[in-house]
């Protein structure tokens, strides 16, 4: 829930508002419907929902997905799991009744635990959330990403942090056109280690 949290709120906060639902998404699906964390979540989900209709001038879309988002978030903790939530109801208020607000000033950041998040800031576990939503996004090889996951998670396990891990923090912090450049040798190293695993495959069964 907290990577997941997390890894959305940097992903908005960087202005990809329409991958900053994916990471909330894979959490939400599994969560009772009610509970205070799926009504957090679902609400985040439509909050950045609401934005991404806005800036691409869909008015009445931003406005019927702000009125609900705030519906979602009403009645939560100011600072459940860390979000501001006043703050986030506010900004939801303001988009529902003026939704063209959004071309006159950028669209309001999520703070978690008093900070406005940035990708630079994530520990693993969110960067491990964010990037196959930025792989998504950008129709990047999504299964060599995944695939970047599973190794980079061995190399944790191990106490290391060294070539899954850091490239997936490259991946995730760099901006176009570094970041495609970054997905290609990511691709390259996952299909490198694929054939080590299937060269040893069986030698000892």
């Amino acid at each position: 829930m907290d990577a997941a949290l997390r890894a959305g709120i940097a992903l908005h906060n960087a202005g990809e508002h329409h991958a900053a639902h994916d990471p909330w998404e894979t959490v939400w699906l599994d969560l009772e419907t009610g509970t205070d964390d799926e009504r957090l979540l679902h609400g985040l989900i439509q909050f950045v929902g609401a934005i991404h209709h806005a800036t691409t001038r869909n008015w009445s879309g931003a406005t019927g997905l702000a009125a609900s988002a705030h519906d979602y978030l009403a009645g939560l903790d100011p600072s459940y799991h860390g979000v501001d939530v006043d703050a986030a109801r506010r900004a939801l208020a303001t988009l529902s009744a003026d939704p063209e607000v959004i071309d006159r000033r950028r669209p309001p950041p999520l703070r978690h635990e008093g900070r406005v998040l940035g990708l630079g800031d994530l520990d693993f576990e969110a960067i491990a959330a964010a990037a196959p939503a930025l792989s998504a996004e950008y129709g990047y090889d999504e299964t060599a990403v995944d695939s970047a996951v599973a190794y980079a998670r061995e190399e944790v396990a191990d106490g290391e942090r060294t070539l899954f891990t850091g490239m997936l923090f490259e991946f995730v912090t760099a901006e176009e056109p570094q970041r495609a450049l970054v997905a290609r040798r990511l691709g390259r190293h996952v299909d490198r280690r694929d054939r080590e695993y299937d060269d040893v495959a069986g030698l000892f069964d």
